[in-house]
């Protein structure tokens, strides 16, 4: 089923042209109701909410985004040994990872300047802090090969897409643990195999991924503090949120087969470890998660990537024929995603201590 799909990054515009690209598994930016979001009550968690603007005060990770003296020399003496499929497949990953951290940092500025509720300006000047860091440090490495991003023209040109409130608070929050789990599932593997770590960001991941927990913990108690975003009708959308998340991560995980490779990973274990511990994860907010273990799930998913991969050979024909093809694997895809979603769903009580400590 691993086939690569990665376009070509050789030049500085085809990294910008990457960032700024929009399709169903590139990340995106978003734009939401400022208003609405300026009523939001925290008030049910006021204590562990005091307790969390305290921790992000203190910033525990403010001299973490540093490069030390080795990591020029990792650079030189690791890069020239990956073949050219490899380096770009983790240009890709560079590219794509720093456009979804600046997504963030976009979105919670916006949040920021909209907003008079203290408790939410104050939250996002943190999350848009940190999200920049990482975005930031992310450039850096592109810039070891001349493809650095220009953030200011990304954040002109990308096309935002709108979400309600509660369609952020899902979304970003599975985002923020879903990077936790993918982090210190590759820090761990690079922790017991130093010999496959190739690149020097990897030896950042585990604070690097706190961070990324901790702003998950935000979202969690905004909505434990608003139970009503947790029940009725809204199980849907988490299902729906939780579905897309998970389906997207599978198909861009498996265009890059080499990455996961290098790294003595195998992308569908990968993925499936990663479900795993954000399922676990989202038992203190989401009362329900999705069966990811059952053979029919994974064949599900199996069946996108294939999709994914008959859409981008129809891409590349283009022309009447090619559209006609596009359209039947749209509709294939739809199918697919629809009958994953009605599979049945384990439902789950919520742990009584809503905040968490990254134990993974």
């Amino acid at each position: 089923m691993n086939a690569s799909a990665v376009r070509s990054i050789e030049t500085v515009e085809d990294a910008n042209k990457k960032a700024v690209h929009d399709d169903l598994i590139s990340p995106r930016f978003y734009t939401t109701d400022f208003d609405a979001m300026d009523r939001i009550n925290i008030e049910p968690v006021r204590a562990e909410w005091d307790k969390m603007m305290a921790e992000y005060e203190g910033d525990n990770n403010h001299d973490h985004f540093q490069r030390d003296a080795a990591f020029a020399d990792e650079v030189r003496d690791n890069m020239a040994k990956l073949s050219p499929e490899m380096r770009q497949e983790f240009m890709d990953f560079l590219v794509s990872s720093l456009t979804s951290e600046f997504s963030g940092c976009v979105l919670y500025n916006e949040i920021r300047k909209n907003v008079t509720n203290p408790d939410i300006k104050q939250l996002m000047t943190y999350l848009a802090r940190d999200e920049s860091r990482h975005a930031g440090f992310i450039n850096l490495s592109l810039r070891d090969f001349n493809l650095g991003i220009d953030l200011g023209n990304l954040k002109r040109t990308k096309k935002y897409t709108y979400f309600k409130p509660k369609y952020i608070y899902y979304a970003t929050y599975l985002s923020e643990k879903i990077g936790y789990a993918r982090y210190i599932t590759i820090f761990r593997q690079l922790e017991k195999h130093p010999e496959k770590r190739f690149h020097p960001i990897f030896r950042w991941f585990e604070l690097w991924c706190n961070d990324e927990f901790r702003h998950g913990e935000s979202f969690a108690l905004i909505m434990r503090a608003n139970p009503k975003l947790l029940s009725g009708g809204n199980k849907l959308w988490i299902r729906f949120f939780l579905l897309a998340v998970y389906a997207t991560m599978y198909v861009r995980d498996h265009t890059r087969p080499m990455l996961h490779e290098a790294m003595g990973l195998d992308s569908s274990e990968y993925d499936y470890q990663v479900f795993r511990i954000t399922t676990a994860i989202t038992q203190q907010v989401f009362p329900l998660a999705l069966d990811t273990d059952n053979p029919k799930f994974r064949r599900g998913l199996e069946r996108l990537f294939a999709i994914s991969q008959d859409m981008e050979k129809a891409k590349a024909r283009g022309g009447l024929i090619g559209k006609l093809q596009q359209g039947v694997c749209a509709v294939k895809a739809f199918g697919t995603f629809a009958g994953l979603y009605m599979m049945p769903v384990i439902q789950q009580d919520l742990s009584p201590q809503v905040r968490m400590e990254p134990a993974w």
